[in-house]
């Protein structure tokens, strides 16, 4: 197998299997950012004289070639070849030759792979806020349009006092909001420049490094090179506590969309084809995309202790078993994105009761209305709370069935706007364009 750090011992064939695992197959998910690294790297080994004009003219028009076969998904590790690393200078070497061995001056796989992964990592960070955009923009349109119509709402699942849709789609709304607030800090982390930190301790050579964080479109550098390297595992735990607090939302959404889609409820429906029968029953519509979602998302919940776990207690500096977190975060992006998108398909697709309350069961939903009607009308709050619970006893508890809230965020005043204002407010922090701007200069 080809390695950028092979000398003439072989390494056995068990040891070898067990040691690179499932490295191989991750790794070709980066393969674009390992390009996009040693794009801006050689352009910094040549401005600082450790490379001449014409090799970085041969090897930036290679790369970007390389560059262009991977988004053509015509790019694969061989199987011979030990990582995307190996494979991007093998692929340099038979095509320009010596040239192409000068693009791992002033730099280790240690510090190639974190820069891969902080590239990775930043991009689906900006899908996963792109996907949770357009969930809360369906969830806001959602509130608006329903927000007269009326649902029980519960306490220990009792029924307790009347809600709405309006406040229950906007709830997962704000939800989101708080949950982008982790999704930031994450990124911010994340945009660090890592690149020149070499085996975590440096290089003799003298690289610029600010240069690399101003062409790769980073927001700082990760300044002291041991902590570079401490700082893996340590992203990769607080990206993990991101998404498992988005993965919270929408699991608790999904419990609630299960609830309500049961006959014993029947708040909302779908429309036959995004429900599932049953082999024996020929009445049923099983909510099997919630139910997914859920376990999905429960499973997502573990996640930072997976992270955690894989980390405690490893001294300063690289250790092997760091290569493990990619099995652990890059099926949990495509998990979360996955579940964001169902979200948002399945909401489309919601059609929502407009006579829930009805059913006779949930006129004990107004005795708090009932409670403060009396309040308003001169009486003492704990006599009308008497009065309402006698009536309530003696079986001629007869509400009126209004509700009257006005406060911000209660049924008749969302707060929407003001939702959707912080959320925006958000988006604008993660300044994506510069990103995508330092990209484009990297590869046209």
């Amino acid at each position: 197998m080809s390695k950028l750090w092979q000398k003439t011992t072989n390494v056995n064939e068990l040891v070898e299997n067990f040691t690179v695992g499932r490295d191989r197959e991750f790794d070709e998910q980066m393969a674009a950012f390992d390009v996009l690294g040693s794009l801006a790297h050689t352009r910094m080994l040549q401005s600082v004289g450790l490379m001449d004009s014409t090799d970085l003219e041969l090897v930036q028009r290679e790369l970007k070639n390389i560059y262009a076969d991977i988004a053509k998904g015509g790019f694969r590790i061989d199987e011979h070849v030990e990582d995307v690393h190996s494979q991007v200078e093998l692929l340099l070497i038979q095509r320009i030759g010596d040239a192409g061995k000068k693009i791992h001056s002033g730099r280790s796989r240690n510090d190639q792979v974190l820069v891969d992964l902080k590239l990775f990592f930043r991009h689906q960070l900006q899908e996963v806020v792109e996907s949770t955009e357009t969930l809360f923009r369906q969830l806001i349109e959602l509130s608006e349009k329903h927000k007269d119509v009326l649902l029980p709402g519960y306490t220990h699942l009792q029924v307790a006092m009347p809600s709405s849709f309006g406040l229950w789609f906007g709830a997962y709304a704000e939800s989101l909001v708080d949950d982008l607030e982790l999704v930031l800090a994450a990124y911010r982390i994340t945009n660090k420049n890592p690149l020149g930190s070499a085996a975590g301790y440096g290089s003799s050579f003298p690289l610029n490094r600010t240069l690399t964080t101003q062409l790769l479109g980073f927001d700082n550098l990760n300044y002291n090179v041991v902590y570079a390297q401490m700082g893996r595992g340590k992203t990769e735990r607080i990206i993990a506590q991101a998404i498992s607090t988005i993965a919270a939302t929408l699991a608790k959404m999904a419990m609630d969309q299960t609830l309500y889609l049961s006959q014993n409820f029947s708040f909302v429906s779908y429309p036959d084809a995004l429900t599932t029968g049953s082999s024996i029953m020929p009445h049923k519509k099983n909510p099997d995309v919630w139910e997914i979602m859920r376990g999905k998302c429960n499973r997502l919940q573990a996640l930072p202790t997976d992270v955690a776990m894989m980390t405690t207690n490893l001294p300063s500096g690289y250790h092997r078993e760091l290569q493990l977190l990619k099995e652990l975060l890059f099926p949990a992006f495509s998990d979360l994105k996955h579940c964001l998108q169902m979200a948002t398909f399945m909401l489309q697709n919601i059609m929502v009761k407009t006579d829930i309350l009805d059913d006779a069961k949930y006129a004990y939903l107004f005795s708090v209305e009932e409670v403060n009607r009396l309040t308003l009308s001169g009486t003492p709050f704990r006599d009308a709370y008497k009065q309402v619970g006698l009536a309530i006893e003696a079986g001629n508890f007869n509400p009126y069935k209004t509700v009257n809230h006005t406060h911000e965020g209660s049924i008749g005043n969302l707060g929407n706007e003001q939702i959707a204002a912080s959320f925006d407010g958000l988006i604008n922090n993660f300044d994506f364009g510069k990103v995508e701007q330092a990209i484009k200069g990297l590869v046209e």
